[in-house]
């Protein structure tokens, strides 16, 4: 027997779903819609894509960069020796050791606005290292930023420029760390205050400073220019010191390169611009200062950079060292203000004769300067040695003395320096144990008085905030 149909509802009418149905009918459409653009844009745009024009990265090779090849896979012995180059371009040691007695243990700790982030094991220990990590999941922390267990990790680890690796690179790096000594060591832990302790909050910071992919080399550009641009922009990460970084830490795109602050030190500009970057170096000096530390008339590398040398670049090969130099000739020259080069300011002194028989009422720079740096820089600051391997610098036509700042030259003053490189092992003492703050502020500004940029002064204050940077 037919129901009966309802008075008011007509035989024709169509019935309509409540308003409930129909809100979740267009949510899960609208969901299918964004779910499938996305699978087309990762197939277009992600990591695994291929585009249009992409040439095989030239390799860099531990035993013979003479001969640059295709990106091949390489095997056993060679796939090692190619993971231990490779691990020194990125200067993988340099963060992950807190204690030179436990390479690679990590411990590190790295201060940020945020709080302090502690760099972790990655030795083949299986406890506390990585040795229960698969090829899938190193691959997965270098590309994407994500350790083992799904965690967010934290871009002191330079993942947004390890992210341009090939995969054959990273797991020759992986095979490398695999043949190192096993350290049971697990690092302290983060102190990170809320809401930065939270991991999963990265996904918002990637979507401002992050993007997936490897490398792709411009086919306009010389295979030379190619592989200092891989270098450059992927393990070496040298913007993560060179560029200077927005509100939330992420790198400032429009001023790559342009030099950065650093627990106090100064990164400074490798623009090819002539007065603040290097534009004015020749490329013999740029490949001198990369592997040795050193360019004669121009700069010692000290503090953050000196360990780059020790650790990473004086290992390179002089054919990646010159790509490298390519590479950077060819960025946006960017001013820093600086009116002239910092290696062009300063002229010989002669204080020691005015100070001869000279009743020394307080704090004096000259004094101090003839007292601690004379017997190696010369009391004329024209130092000893020329350009001997283990001369001791000018200080006439040196960057840090000639800078706008006159941060890095206390920190030396402060901390010493030690460089060892195939070339001499350099050593200066650090005075912050003989000097008092008042004394470094005296010195400071009697070397760039009189040798240096006499507008770079630095107050007792400054020295005392530089004294207490890890």
């Amino acid at each position: 027997m037919k129901k009966k149909l309802s008075r008011a509802q007509p035989a024709n009418a169509r019935v309509r779903p409540p308003r409930r149905r129909l809100f979740r009918m267009t949510t899960l459409a609208a969901l299918f819609a964004l779910f499938a653009l996305y699978v087309a844009w990762h197939e277009a745009h992600g990591p695994d894509a291929r585009r249009d024009g992409e040439l095989p990265i030239t390799q860099v090779h531990a035993d013979d960069t003479s001969q640059p090849a295709a990106s091949v896979a390489v095997s056993g012995g060679d796939l090692v020796r190619r993971g231990e180059y490779l691990a020194r371009a990125g200067d993988c040691v340099a963060c992950h050791t807190a204690d030179k007695s436990r390479p690679f243990a990590g411990g590190l700790p790295i201060n940020t606005p945020f709080g302090t982030i502690v760099t972790p094991n990655i030795t083949p220990d299986p406890d506390t290292g990585i040795g229960q990590w698969t090829d899938a999941d190193f691959l997965r922390a270098m590309h994407e930023g994500i350790g083992k267990g799904g965690e967010r990790l934290y871009p002191a680890f330079p993942y947004a420029e390890y992210t341009k690796v090939t995969d054959q690179d990273v797991l020759a790096i992986r095979a490398y760390l695999n043949t190192l000594t096993p350290i049971h060591y697990t690092p302290p832990p983060n102190s990170l205050k809320f809401p930065f302790n939270q991991r999963w909050a990265m996904v918002f910071w990637n979507m401002f400073n992050f993007t997936e992919g490897r490398f792709v080399p411009d086919p306009k550009q010389s295979a030379e220019w190619n592989r200092g641009a891989y270098l450059v922009e992927g393990l070496a990460h040298c913007a993560e010191c060179h560029t200077p970084r927005n509100f939330t830490q992420g790198l400032k795109s429009d001023s790559k390169f342009s030099g950065a602050v650093q627990a106090g030190w100064h990164a400074y500009n490798i623009t090819p611009d002539k007065n603040s970057g290097i534009g004015t170096w020749s490329d013999d000096e740029l490949v001198a200062y990369l592997s040795t530390g050193a360019a004669p008339g121009r700069a010692n590398a000290a503090g953050p950079m000196a360990e780059v040398v020790n650790d990473s670049t004086q290992y390179l090969t002089k054919a990646d060292l010159g790509s490298i130099v390519t590479y950077l000739r060819s960025v946006p020259a960017i001013s820093g203000g600086e009116t002239r080069p910092r290696d062009q300011w300063g002229n010989p002194a002669n204080d020691v004769t005015t100070l001869r028989g000279t009743k020394i009422n307080g704090v004096n720079g000259a004094q101090l300067f003839v007292a601690n740096c004379a017997s190696c820089h010369s009391w004329t600051g024209q130092g000893v040695g020329a350009s001997a391997p283990g001369a001791y610098p000018s200080l006439i036509h040196n960057t840090a003395v000639g800078a706008s700042d006159a941060n890095n030259l206390a920190l030396v003053i402060l901390r010493g320096v030690k460089r060892t490189t195939k070339q001499a092992d350099i050593l200066m003492p650090a005075f912050a144990s003989q000097l008092t703050d008042d004394q470094v502020a005296a010195i400071t500004n009697y070397v760039t008085g009189q040798f240096g940029n006499p507008q770079s002064t630095l107050t007792v204050d400054q020295v005392a905030a530089l004294r207490t940077q890890q």
